[in-house]
């Protein structure tokens, strides 16, 4: 059940026996808005690399699961038999509150007015919401589990419990805060 009404036409519960739609909807227009919640938390966690910025700028995402979509299916199972075991609750319920809280609403957009470049406040899409929220969940996964004993899996049932009580130890959470704020500083 999707509480926020805003995201409720771009989060896709639909069943699936394999999550994997083999890009199906990748060409088309608002395309992954039927591509179902948890595909999509798994395509986020097969990417590689750094990203765009490095957080505490020394750790490489990815764990093995770089183009592997059976292992990141793997992670994603086991993260949600321990979100199952930890709160009693649906995991997939859990997933889409977690998604809920760790969006940002509000975003900063660099504005160039007359050669001066200006930091604009924007409200953000539900698309782009679910985007950054997913990427942040995948993100915690990997940073919690980056030169630790602690497997990867267990790192992302962790996430996913903290975001889905808007628990500001979440990482997710942490930087939605930090994105919000800004924008508030910029208004």
């Amino acid at each position: 059940m999707v509480r926020d009404i805003s995201l409720a036409p771009y989060i896709n519960l639909n069943c699936m026996i394999i999550p994997h739609t083999h890009g199906r909807f990748a060409k088309k227009r608002f395309g992954r808005k039927n591509i179902c919640i948890v595909e999509r938390l798994i395509n986020k966690l097969m990417r590689s690399g750094q990203g765009s910025k490095k957080v505490a700028g020394r750790f490489i995402r990815g764990r093995g699961a770089t183009g592997k979509k059976l292992l990141a299916m793997k992670i994603v199972e086991r993260a949600f038999e321990i979100v199952e075991q930890r709160t009693g609750k649906n995991p997939i319920q859990v997933l889409v509150d977690a998604v809920i809280n760790a969006g940002p609403r509000e975003d900063v957009v660099r504005v160039q007015m007359g050669g001066v470049i200006i930091p604009v406040a924007v409200d953000v899409s539900p698309l782009k919401r679910l985007d950054v929220a997913l990427k942040n969940i995948a993100l915690a996964a990997f940073y919690k589990s980056f030169n630790n004993k602690t497997p990867v899996w267990e790192a992302l049932a962790e996430e996913l419990i903290l975001a889905s009580r808007n628990d500001p130890q979440s990482f997710a959470i942490s930087r939605k805060e930090e994105i919000e704020r800004i924008a508030r500083a910029s208004r």
